[in-house]
């Protein structure tokens, strides 16, 4: 039951609980319950919500930044993860394959701001070797949703 709830809630956490336990078959509180209990063993670490912020008047700009690193004896990756996620700048971080360690990614209002933020902060860390950093221009897909842009008349116009 818990794989069939997570993938219900991963993709609309605000599914009615009720509804949830009749697509499963089961009683609504034995769904409620088995939530707590995940939420407690930290399963499900959040809730979050998606947000195209280009409709808005809020400025917001995510770059995603490629790290790479000396890991520190005994503790591999993890510390110097931390070190990094501690920063509230930083939205995400996970340890990739290929040429760099860590994937990074930042929030910020320009890009001064995450210029700033790789210069100052990120890349003066004992651990960092180097930082390559891209910024997003558009989104078209995120966290499994398709972003609703307004979609264009792309037919060429045919006169007489």
């Amino acid at each position: 039951m818990r794989e069939k709830i997570l993938t219900f809630i991963e993709k609309n956490s605000r599914v009615d609980l009720a509804d949830l336990a009749v697509m499963l078959g089961v009683e609504e509180a034995a769904v409620a319950n088995e939530i707590a209990d995940m939420e407690k063993e930290g399963i499900i670490c959040g809730y979050h919500t998606l947000i195209d912020w280009d409709k808005t008047s809020e400025e917001k700009l995510t770059a995603l930044v490629e790290v790479k690193v000396t890991p520190q004896r005994g503790f591999g990756f993890d510390k110097v993860a931390e070190r990094i996620y501690n920063y509230a700048e930083v939205d995400s971080v996970y340890l990739i394959s290929g040429g760099f360690d860590f994937m990074v990614m930042i929030e910020g209002k320009t890009m001064r701001d995450v210029a700033q933020f790789v210069s100052d902060k990120l890349s003066p860390l004992d651990s960092v070797l180097s930082t390559a950093t891209h910024f997003i221009l558009k989104k078209y897909k995120d966290h499994g949703s398709i972003m609703a842009h307004e979609k264009k008349d792309e037919r060429m116009l045919v006169t007489p």
